[in-house]
């Protein structure tokens, strides 16, 4: 089983995990399709599942 399945991001750490800056990341969030969907926990908390972001990265480099 996946180590980090059901884990969660916050945008700094999840940029982080995909080695981009969080203005990178919001704006792959909003331009790119397929990029995965952020959950608000409220109104200024918005986290990313972190299975999904492995997926899309993984998705990106075979795509190359």
């Amino acid at each position: 089983m996946n180590p980090i399945t059901h884990q969660s991001a916050r945008p700094k750490d999840a940029a982080s995990f995909l080695g981009v800056g969080v203005s990178t990341f919001w704006r792959w969030a909003k331009e790119r399709p397929g990029f995965p969907k952020g959950r608000k926990l409220s109104h200024r908390c918005t986290v990313f599942d972190l299975s999904e972001l492995v997926a899309w990265r993984d998705a990106q480099i075979g795509g190359k």
